[in-house]
């Protein structure tokens, strides 16, 4: 029987320590995740949605903390790209032009195709939901009235004299001042950057310091004041589901399974009574999301 040496026996535990030492610092480099952080962009709507996502994770026993009300897609994408979340509730149009400025968001098909072939390779998205939310022009009614305004495409001769009032991120977004230019050759006279909530902008809207304002088409805002939500017969801002939009390193299959069963209960009118519950009724948004989730067996 042959014995080992002890410089045999030496480096062989030397060489299993190092292995052990480089496998211990590479677990700790790259722990595996424990916590889901599930973020929100910085108006109703979003919060709302991330809670709906982040309790109904709970729910089903997954470890979920929140950041929410962090800022516009320019920040937060970079927030999901760097891990500060891992989860946050988006749009398939607006995701997919932020990425490619010329893609086809025309119908919900052709935008979440582009959006799936758009995403960087650390995103991914789940099953888009029934329920849209997508940008709009409005006006006020006697404005709607004076010009015979019924879509975007009638403001033309009128818009060089109007003031436009939105969120800071619409001066330059190719869905934003530069998509009305392009799309209807609309060019206003100024525009005031408010909100990204919409609360200013309607206020503004209201006492004609705007004659025209980039709010959303869930906005309960628009129909409590009588606003007039322009039609957009060049689809310009496109189709715009809710979608979830998650790291893969971060994505199981328990996660996907119950993202998507929240999405198959979401639709746009659905989605808006819960938005006229925070905004309008000045409800909780976490009793909101709670009492959504309880309706749909989703708790």
């Amino acid at each position: 029987m042959t014995h080992p040496t002890r410089r045999g026996l030496l480096a062989a535990t030397l060489g299993t320590g190092l292995a052990l030492a480089v496998a211990t610092r590479s677990a700790h480099a790259n722990p595996p995740p424990t916590t889901l952080i599930v973020g929100s962009a910085n108006f109703p709507e979003s919060v709302l949605l991330a809670q709906i996502y982040a309790d109904a994770l709970k729910a089903k026993g997954v470890a979920v903390s929140t950041r929410l009300n962090i800022a516009s897609r320019e920040t937060y994408l970079g927030a999901l790209a760097d891990g500060s979340i891992d989860l946050i509730p988006e749009y398939t149009g607006n995701l997919a032009r932020y990425y490619d400025k010329a893609a086809d968001i025309a119908d919900p098909a052709a935008a979440l195709a582009a959006l799936k072939k758009a995403l960087p390779a650390g995103f991914t998205v789940l099953a888009p939901s029934a329920a849209q939310d997508s940008d709009s022009i409005c006006v006020a009614a006697a404005t709607a009235k004076k010009y015979a305004l019924v879509s975007i495409a009638d403001l033309a001769g009128h818009a060089k004299d109007m003031v436009i009032g939105g969120p800071p991120e619409f001066k330059q977004r190719v869905d934003g001042l530069p998509g009305l230019q392009r799309v209807y050759g609309l060019v206003f006279k100024s525009f005031l950057p408010f909100d990204s909530a919409n609360s200013l902008t309607v206020t503004a809207l209201k006492n004609g310091q705007v004659q025209a304002a980039n709010l959303y088409t869930t906005d309960p805002q628009v129909a409590a004041n009588g606003f007039v939500a322009l039609q957009d017969p060049k689809h310009l801002f496109g189709a715009q589901n809710v979608i979830p939009l998650i790291r893969r390193d971060h994505l199981t299959d328990a996660i996907a399974s119950i993202l998507d069963a929240v999405s198959a209960k979401l639709d746009t009118a659905t989605l808006a009574a819960l938005v006229k519950n925070v905004v309008i009724d000045k409800q909780d948004v976490a009793a909101v999301a709670r009492a959504f989730l309880a309706s749909k067996g989703l708790s």
